[in-house]
């Protein structure tokens, strides 16, 4: 019998918290669920989820700072939970480090697609390495001025020295470098990145390439107003 995927869910809202811990472990999902934010850390701490599922606004540790403390331990996948699409808080939650967002209220299914895409993305790498696959390289190594992506190993150096990169943020720059000079979409880049089957908030995309360039240089990615990005050689 497969293993089960581990979840951990931070919810202070009861009867979400125990609906959507039914409705998860009815798809196979292991839960732990916490009232809030300062138990959710000492539950990911013990336990080492697969996966995290973090509302914004839960008492005691918010949300936004739960990922933060979560992101400076380990790169697990993170997927933000907000009351208001609109909301700074989503935008927060992305800079913190989550990969992903839904908003509330949230279709039960909907939940647990975006989960399995967010899983699969991190599964192995197998995406990431299929998309550097069509870049040249020599030995496995894309160089681009003082960056250099190794798509073997997925480790990416700076100047020589090793920058520390979510699976999220390797898989966007392995899109960019496996196409050197191309203009990506934001839609592109969330069905190859994200795997979205469907259109997606933007803005998840931007996030990320912000993060991704305060790690390898702003100039690195290029915005090209109205198209999307292009990574520059």
């Amino acid at each position: 019998m497969a293993e089960q995927t581990h979840v951990l869910f931070v919810e202070d809202d009861d009867v979400i918290r125990e609906a959507t811990q039914l409705a998860l472990e009815r798809d196979g999902f292991a839960v732990t669920a916490m009232p809030d934010g300062l138990s959710g850390l000492e539950a990911f701490r013990a336990d080492r989820p697969d996966i995290a599922l973090l509302d914004v606004m839960v008492p005691g540790l918010d949300g936004v700072s739960l990922c933060r403390r979560i992101r400076d331990e380990s790169t697990v996948p993170v997927i933000m939970l907000s009351a208001r699409a609109d909301s700074i808080d989503v935008v927060l939650g992305l800079e913190a480090g989550a990969d992903d967002y839904v908003t509330k209220p949230f279709d039960g299914a909907v939940l647990v697609a975006r989960i399995r895409a967010v899983l699969r993305r991190f599964g192995h790498a197998g995406g990431a390495r299929a998309a550097a696959d069509s870049g040249e390289a020599d030995g496995g190594v894309l160089t681009f001025g003082d960056l250099e992506v190794d798509t073997d190993g997925m480790e990416v150096r700076r100047a020589g020295r090793p920058v520390a990169l979510t699976p999220t943020e390797m898989r966007l720059l392995l899109e960019f470098s496996s196409a050197p000079g191309t203009v990506l979409s934001r839609d592109k880049l969330l069905e190859r990145v994200w795997d979205y089957g469907w259109g997606g908030d933007t803005r998840v995309v931007d996030v990320h390439v912000q993060r991704l360039r305060t790690k390898i240089g702003q100039d690195r990615i290029e915005t090209v107003r109205g198209f999307g990005y292009k990574l520059k050689v």
